[in-house]
């Protein structure tokens, strides 16, 4: 599997016309190694020629790993933290032997969004200021469609997510603190199978509060006749999962109820506007046209989804300005809402995969009103 995506990052670099590209610890370089490496103040960075071996930098307390754990051919380059990692970059710069196709400065590509001042001014001074410049197009293009074992983690991450939030609901009452119920949800995530480091800490919004597309989780005590939107996630072999349900607290009014059904409703559409061809903001549109025709267009303040895998966000970004076509292996998010100030807000979201024929959501969460708090 590894050695199958080193070929295939050599031909994104080839069609980008990078002459490397270089990956911090994080994602990327999981996704391109295997392995996993902890972003601290020892700097960790794997650089990947369009042709010959890889070279990770990496401290001396990591020597053991990239040695034996590496799915390839890869040349180490390591530091202690007496003598800093400055010749190490030194030396990686001198193994990779960088030059540019036809003369001129080499191309690095660097994750823009990740790498820190750090890495980069280390990458600079060993390179001898090569050309750096943002590749996360070519990391997209390897991560956004998903294969068989990827799908199979995600859906084993949703299952978690979701045996973890049923398990909480039961045990929700009125008077609860949202700090109470979200310490309760990250418990049973663990319990139900979660690696231990979360996609993220959860969302517990009550009353007013829900009407946040972010909210902090507070002390405030859930009561009847609230909304409660919980906006979790579980990992499992370093996939993720990030779903929300709203659920009511006793009777609801009859607006809340409302923006509920056509948030609802929004849901279903996005997922039956997706399929292969289809652009990512003709998804958001089929969502946004069902809230608008309700009356509620302005109380959508959001994009309809993004990205999920390896990161809890990543492309695609399921925005109205994103013309990406659909293709079968991309997972997203779906995540329609309705936020009105000072009272209250309803989202729903699903993870799905794009298949030949249309989209498949990854779990089994109902999405009808379901009134808890005993």
């Amino acid at each position: 599997m590894y050695p199958a995506r080193l070929q295939r990052l050599r031909a994104a670099l080839a069609q980008a016309k990078f002459d490397c590209v270089a990956a911090i610890a994080g994602p990327n370089l999981y996704y391109l190694t295997g392995l996993s490496f902890h972003l601290s103040e020892r700097p960790t960075t794997g650089f990947f020629p369009l042709s010959g071996d890889p070279v990770i930098v990496a401290g001396s307390l990591e020597e053991s790993k990239v040695a034996g754990g590496a799915p390839y051919a890869v040349r180490g380059c390591y530091y202690t933290d007496a003598g800093g990692p400055v010749t190490a970059y030194r030396e990686a710069a001198q193994a990779l032997r960088l030059s540019a196709r036809g003369g001129g400065l080499a191309r690095l590509g660097v994750e823009s969004r990740r790498m820190r001042v750090m890495e980069l001014r280390l990458i600079e001074e060993a390179f001898l200021n090569p050309r750096i410049e943002a590749a996360e197009g070519v990391f997209a293009v390897l991560r956004m469609t998903k294969d068989e074992q990827e799908l199979a983690l995600m859906r084993k991450a949703v299952d978690i997510a979701e045996r973890a939030v049923q398990a909480t609901i039961a045990t929700i009452r009125v008077g609860q603190t949202e700090r109470e119920i979200a310490a309760e949800l990250v418990v049973q995530t663990l319990r139900a199978g979660s690696d231990t480091e979360l996609p993220f800490a959860p969302i517990v919004a009550s009353g007013p509060n829900s009407a946040l597309p972010h909210a902090a989780v507070t002390d405030r005590a859930i009561q009847r006749g609230d909304l409660l939107t919980l906006d979790w996630g579980a990992a499992h072999g370093g996939y993720f999962s990030d779903l929300t349900r709203t659920y009511a607290i006793g009777e609801i009014d009859s607006e809340l109820k409302t923006i509920y059904e056509l948030v609802k409703a929004a849901n279903a559409a996005a997922l039956r506007a997706s399929r292969p061809g289809v652009s990512a903001a003709e998804v958001d549109a089929a969502a946004r046209q069902v809230i608008a025709a309700g009356g509620y267009g302005e109380y959508f303040v959001h994009r309809v989804g993004h990205g999920l895998g390896l990161e809890g966000h990543e492309d695609p970004s399921m925005h109205g300005q994103n013309e990406t076509p659909l293709e079968p292996g991309m997972t997203y998010t779906i995540e329609p809402g309705i936020y009105l100030p000072g009272k209250g807000g309803v989202r729903i979201e699903d993870d799905v995969v794009v298949t030949t024929r249309g989209a498949e959501n990854l779990g089994r969460l109902a999405h009808d009103l379901t009134v808890i708090g005993g």
